[in-house]
């Protein structure tokens, strides 16, 4: 793959994943279907019509594509961190609860449209056993679409590249430290090398041996720490808000405040970062 497709992927990657789930959707609709109409013809004249298990598998798979948007959203806005784990925990329960009624509400519409242009009547089933069932299998479905996307996103962020910090000038250096003050990182990736403005850096983010550059809509992995990074911008602008989290002063929108003494940081580009209380009086001195 050279450079100009990895570019076009990156440009319609949203598109291209919607492609991929609707044709494993479609594929997995047509092999359940033809398992269940098999099924019903072993033992001779079938109780059910070919088109009903049709109906059943593809309500299903368009009630899931409806929703996979919000799903997408949910992913990206509250992906797996190593901090705050019973939060994320109750925060994906009830994603998959909501995905779950969401699912059966569409299921259930498109069926009983689909029986009623066949002059038939569909029935759902007792509410809680069937609710029960389908959650089930829902909840299986939203963690199997939620480790492929963090899988892939991991995969395609390693694709982008590694940045390094690169010093604009060999002069400016932090005296105290001897680091030189990065106004550049260099992320080289498949054939070429793209320089990455640290003006144009929205928040890092510490994930492991690394820390991720958030520009622009892009994730730009750096080997460091983030203590170590951020000593090294800080005069450029660059705070702390979070043992995992520090960010650009110049992209902040707003910031609010909490009962709970923590805040919430928000973005021009509208992500929201939590302010943590062991950061905050430290953060308002910035601006003092």
């Amino acid at each position: 793959m050279n450079s100009t497709q990895f570019e076009q992927i990156e440009k319609n990657k949203t598109l291209y994943g919607y492609f991929v789930v609707g044709v494993y959707l479609f594929i997995n609709s047509i092999i359940n279907a033809s398992t269940v109409w098999m099924e019903h013809s072993r033992h001779g004249e079938p109780s059910i019509s070919l088109w009903e298990p049709f109906t059943w598998e593809f309500s299903s798979a368009l009630a899931t594509l409806c929703i996979f948007p919000a799903i997408i959203w949910l992913f990206k806005r509250y992906p797996p961190r190593l901090i705050e784990i019973k939060k994320q925990l109750l925060t994906h329960l009830i994603g998959s609860i909501l995905f779950s009624l969401a699912h059966v509400l569409i299921m259930i519409t498109i069926r009983e449209g689909v029986y009623f242009i066949n002059s038939g009547n569909y029935d759902f089933g007792s509410i809680s056993r069937e609710l029960w069932y389908e959650y089930r299998k829902d909840a299986r479905g939203y963690l199997f679409f939620f480790f492929i996307f963090h899988m892939v996103q991991y995969i395609y962020s390693r694709l982008k590249g590694e940045a390094s910090p690169i010093a604009e000038n060999e002069e400016q250096a932090d005296k105290e430290e001897g680091n030189k003050i990065p106004k550049h990182f260099l992320v080289k990736k498949l054939d070429k090398e793209f320089l990455v403005k640290v003006s144009d850096i929205e928040w890092l983010e510490s994930c492991g041996n690394y820390v991720n550059l958030h520009s622009k809509g892009r994730i730009y992995p750096l080997r460091s720490t983030l203590a170590n990074i951020v000593n090294r911008i800080e005069t450029l602008g660059f705070s702390r808000i979070h043992r995992s989290h520090a960010i650009n002063h110049n992209e902040i929108e707003s910031i609010s405040y909490l009962p709970s003494g923590d805040g919430e940081i928000s973005f021009k580009s509208g992500t929201k970062l939590k302010l943590s209380r062991s950061y905050k009086e430290a953060f308002k001195k910035v601006f003092s």
